[in-house]
């Protein structure tokens, strides 16, 4: 709080993106992780943006209106505000430039969110993915691999898992000899195992080789991760970097293998550029969504200059190398880049969805993520600037991975049973700061600062939401579902993200075709509990119009087995002629009613008043002009 210069400015207007002319009135509110706009009209609406989602604010220069501040969101939000006194526009600038830039993780939103649960409930949540189960899962043959305890207390690689998987051949002192070789000790270890083939997908940094240098050790371990895979006699080694890229390396003592010293390698290079490029490749797409009233022209040649889906192709041609290589070949394959956490971390995770339909659900893309990312360490803080640093480390490494991820939805729209909003909630949080899943650069530095205990997990959330994530086409039994992706990778099959990089239209509401298709579904479901509850009422009156059947049948069987009287007790023929109208005998037959004749007076669905009804038949005599006041047969 006490970087809050102003907590309350009155009468300031924000305005609408599409239509600038149009503005609301209303209170602006500073908080110490909010700023909140509240309306002056009746429904006093209110507008929250979290200051850890704030990219940018930006002060334009006044004009005799007031002066324009422009909020700029790091999930494409914009806000444009205008506030009439300039001193005020000044501290408000200097206060969320300050409230956006926390300097240590304890001003962080997730240190001071607090949901309400209690100490055992926060424990469990995060315990709620299990990554030893997800291993034991994959089915790893315990003669073939193991858990190492080289790593523990992050001895061996300070940014790796304490707990690594690698090859049960490579011995203790192959593991320690291969991390001295690999850039900052980040050595092979297993990422992911394709029980089908038994090959497996292990990831590391580089090695140091610069231009001469090579390792032993190193090299018996790529030879033990071969070995583990009995059907190949070979394994592949992809860089992800382009070659002129990994061959520069090499005047700082790092490089890639060189095949003359590493037998039974094949070196393949992806061509994935480094984090500067695709940061100012996302700064060149963010501009084309800040023109006013783009042209077509202008828009198409504002994305080909930003060359992003040329990137995202990049990224999606590494994953599909990685996993036909795995599925269809057979054989094992070691990826990494320079040092292991940016697009090593992208190529194996996209591999990994398009192998294991498990990846493809809610929570296995949860699995994955707190697997590849956060366990692997992805510098989340770095990249995604959760505190104030060097802006060069920042760069949209995860958001090219979930834009992968839509991708493929877009080519296999029933083969993922989550949808897209469940991926723009995800980009959401890895900035929001908001739970603790996504804070610090890798596991150590979490258990130093005791995230666990300070912070609460994420996953349970979404996992409790998981409805409004679901996807309406995804089946368990769909074609799509079962086996391995093969997506096509031509320029024509990449689309523009408009659910992601459209969002800086505050106004747009268009609805998606899953949203519709979601609100079918619910309708249908509606309609069809509505049904089933006709249904059954219908059931209950068709078995009391049998109940009534059945009794009508035992009167008119118990009259026909009265005696007959005798001739004594029957009247002459002429009694029958001379009776008085009014005295004649109800004739004992009757016939057929249609529904039509039910009276209009009473409860329908009572069938203790209208059974003659129900049952279909009537007394004719209830029907006669003057059968009213008869005496009728008292059966």
């Amino acid at each position: 709080m006490e970087h809050i210069r102003t907590p309350k400015v009155e009468n300031v207007r924000m305005f609408d993106r599409l239509t600038p002319r149009k503005s609301t009135v209303g209170t602006l509110y500073l908080s110490s992780t909010h700023t909140i706009f509240v309306e002056n009209s009746e429904a006093r609406k209110e507008t929250w943006v979290l200051h850890s989602l704030m990219s940018t604010v930006e002060r334009l220069p006044t004009n005799p209106s007031g002066s324009p501040l422009i909020i700029r969101c790091k999930n494409f939000h914009v806000y444009r505000l205008l506030i009439p006194q300039e001193k005020d526009c000044v501290d408000v600038l200097a206060s969320l430039t300050r409230l956006s830039r926390p300097e240590r993780y304890g001003e962080l939103f997730c240190f001071s969110f607090n949901p309400n649960l209690d100490k055992e409930l926060r424990e469990k949540a995060w315990a709620f993915i299990d990554l030893k189960a997800e291993f034991s899962r994959m089915g790893i043959p315990s003669n073939l691999w193991h858990a190492t305890a080289a790593n523990h207390e992050y001895r061996l690689c300070d940014t790796y898992p304490s707990e690594l998987y690698v090859p049960k051949s490579a011995s203790p002192a192959v593991i320690v000899g291969s991390a001295k070789f690999r850039s900052r000790g980040r050595l092979p270890v297993l990422s992911y195992y394709h029980r089908d083939t038994s090959a497996s997908i292990c990831r590391s940094s580089q090695p140091l080789t610069g231009f001469s240098a090579r390792s032993s050790d190193d090299e018996q371990m790529l030879q033990a991760i071969m070995k583990s895979n009995p059907v190949s006699e070979f394994m592949y080694v992809v860089d992800t970097r382009p070659k002129l890229n990994a061959m520069a390396n090499r005047a700082a003592g790092k490089g890639y293998e060189n095949e003359d010293h590493y037998t039974n390698i094949k070196l393949q290079f992806i061509g994935i550029e480094n984090i500067h490029v695709m940061r100012n490749s996302q700064q060149k797409l963010i501009d084309v969504g800040d023109l006013a009233a783009p042209t077509m022209s202008d828009f198409l040649w504002g994305l080909e200059n930003s060359g992003w889906l040329k990137h995202i192709k990049a990224v999606l041609d590494a994953g599909v190398f990685i996993a036909k290589a795995v599925a269809e070949d057979g054989v094992s394959v070691l990826v990494h880049c320079s040092d292991g956490w940016d697009r090593t971390a992208q190529a194996c995770s996209v591999a990994s969805v398009l192998l294991d339909p498990y990846y493809r659900t809610i929570k296995g893309l949860m699995v994955l993520i707190e697997k590849d990312w956060v366990s692997f360490g992805h510098k989340f803080s770095h990249r995604y600037s959760h505190l104030d640093g060097d802006p060069k480390e920042v760069s949209p490494v995860m958001d090219q991975f979930l834009e992968c991820v839509w991708q493929l939805m877009q080519q296999f729209p029933c083969a993922f049973e989550f949808n897209e909003r469940f991926l723009i909630q995800l980009h959401t949080h890895i900035y929001s700061c908001q739970y603790g899943n996504f804070i610090g650069n890798c596991q150590k530095e979490r258990r130093d600062i005791k995230l666990q205990e300070r912070t609460h997990c994420l996953w349970p959330h979404l996992w409790e939401h998981r409805t409004e994530y679901t996807n309406p086409l995804y089946r368990t039994d769909h074609s799509q579902t079962q086996g391995v992706l093969k997506p096509l990778t031509t320029a024509y099959c990449f689309k523009f993200w408009k659910g992601m990089y459209g969002r800086a239209e505050k106004s747009l509401t268009s609805q998606s075709p899953a949203d519709c298709l979601n609100a079918v579904r619910e309708e249908s479901q509606q309609l069809e509990e509505e049904l089933s509850t006709h249904q059954e009422r219908l059931a209950e009156l068709k078995e009391m119009k049998t109940s009534g059947e059945r009794k009508k049948t035992k009167k008119l069987s118990e009259r026909a087995r009265r005696p007959i009287p005798s001739e004594c007790e029957l009247g002459s023929p002429l009694d029958y002629f001379t009776t008085p109208r009014s005295e004649k005998r109800t004739p004992s037959f009757t016939l057929p009613l249609e529904l039509a004749a039910q009276p209009k007076t009473g409860d329908p669905d009572d069938l203790s008043t209208c059974s003659d009804f129900e049952s279909g038949v009537a007394d004719l005599s209830s029907h006669s002009s003057s059968a009213g006041d008869d005496a009728k047969d008292p059966d």
